[in-house]
């Protein structure tokens, strides 16, 4: 089974660059300390990279 990754928004996207923006809400986030859950993919992994300094992640 591949591992899971849960995956919190900590800080707010107002005034990032709209990449960022964009890659967060891709990852499925809308609110300031919602979660989501994803597979630990390459792409998934790539996102987080992007966006590390707004995001928290945990391993499941």
């Amino acid at each position: 089974m591949a591992k899971q990754l849960r995956i919190t928004l900590v800080k707010s996207v107002i005034g990032r660059p709209e990449t960022q923006r964009v890659t967060v809400k891709t990852l499925g986030l809308k609110k300031l300390n919602q979660s989501v859950e994803h597979e630990d993919t390459p792409q998934i992994r790539g996102m987080i990279n992007k966006v590390s300094h707004l995001v928290k992640v945990e391993e499941l």
